[in-house]
C-alpha cells in the first residue's frame, strides 16, 4: 500500500488550520488536506506554505471552498474559486483539488460543470476529484436533491473522483460498491464513517455502519496509490487531549486496514 494517509484540517474544527498541521506532525500523519474555509490562514498561500515548512508535513490536497457556509470565500464566482484552489495546490505541492458538484441553484455553473472540470485538469495538470454528495433530508421520507449533475460522480465522465464514506451514509449508498464503480478514477478518499442518519456525521472510522474496514482492505488489494484522508468531526471533544485521541484512533484504523496486514486483520 503506497497511499499516503492524510489529515483534513476540517477534522480539528473549531481549532485552526495551524492546529491541524501541529496534530498531523505530532501523531505521524503523512500529509494534510487543506480545507479552504472561514479560517483566514486556510485562504492564504504564504501562510499554508509556512505551516508546511514549520511542521514538515506536506499538503496532499486542497479542498475548494464549495460548502454552503463558504459560498463567499474567495468571491461568489464558482470557477474563480476552483482556479484559486488550483493556484494554492500548485504553490504548496499538492496534486489534487477536491471539489463538490454545483448546487441546484447554480444552473449556469452546473450546465458546463463536467466539461469545465476536464478543461481545468488539462490546463493545470492537477486532478480535480469530484466528491460524492447526498440528498438533503428534512424528514425520514422526504428528501431534496440539491446537487447537479447528481450526487454520485461515478455516473459522469469525470477523470478523478473523491469517495466520502460519511456522505455515502447520508445518501444510504454502499460505499464499497461505489468505490468499485469509480474504479481507476477513484483518486482521493475521505476516510470516515456514518450511521445512516440524515446528518453528515463524519464519525471516526469503525464507529458507523459503512464497512470502512472493508473499503480500506479493498483499496489495499487494488494497490490504490491516491490519497486517503481522515475527515472526521471532533467538535464535541471537550479538549485537546480528547481530540488528539480521536485523531490517533483514526490514523491507527487507517494503518491497520490499509497496511500489509490488512487481509489478516479482516
Amino acid at each position: 500500500m503506497t497511499a499516503p494517509i492524510g489529515l483534513s484540517t476540517a477534522s480539528v474544527y473549531p481549532e485552526s488550520t495551524e492546529h491541524a498541521f501541529a496534530y498531523a506532525a505530532e501523531l505521524g500523519y503523512d500529509a494534510v488536506e487543506v480545507m479552504v474555509g472561514i479560517d483566514a490562514t486556510s485562504q492564504q498561500i504564504p501562510a499554508v506554505r509556512r505551516l508546511v515548512e514549520q511542521s514538515g508535513v506536506p499538503v496532499c490536497a486542497v479542498h475548494a471552498p464549495c460548502l454552503l457556509f463558504t459560498q463567499r470565500v474567495w468571491g461568489l464566482e464558482p470557477w474563480g474559486k476552483l482556479e484559486r484552489s488550483a493556484e494554492m495546490a500548485a504553490e504548496v505541492g499538492a496534486d489534487v483539488v477536491v471539489v463538490h458538484p454545483p448546487f441546484r441553484w447554480q444552473k449556469e455553473y452546473a450546465a458546463g460543470f463536467v466539461e469545465g472540470i476536464a478543461a481545468l485538469e488539462a490546463s493545470t495538470g492537477l486532478a480535480f476529484a469530484v466528491e460524492n454528495m447526498y440528498p438533503w433530508r428534512a424528514a425520514a421520507r422526504r428528501s431534496m436533491q440539491m446537487y447537479l449533475p447528481g450526487i454520485d460522480p461515478s455516473g459522469e465522465d469525470y477523470a478523478n473522483m473523491t469517495l466520502d464514506l460519511s456522505h455515502a451514509a447520508v445518501a444510504r449508498q454502499d460505499a464499497l460498491a461505489m468505490s468499485e464503480r469509480m474504479g481507476s478514477r477513484l483518486r482521493h478518499v475521505h476516510l470516515t464513517d456514518g450511521s445512516g442518519s440524515p446528518r453528515d456525521e463524519h464519525l471516526v472510522p469503525g464507529r458507523g455502519r459503512m464497512r470502512a474496514s472493508a473499503v480500506c482492505r479493498r483499496l489495499a488489494e487494488r494497490g490504490f496509490d491516491g490519497n486517503v484522508v481522515l475527515e472526521i468531526n471532533t467538535r464535541r471533544c471537550p479538549g485537546r487531549s480528547e481530540r488528539a485521541e480521536e485523531l490517533r484512533e483514526s490514523l491507527e484504523f487507517a494503518r491497520l486496514h490499509l497496511g500489509p496486514s490488512a487481509e489478516a486483520a479482516g
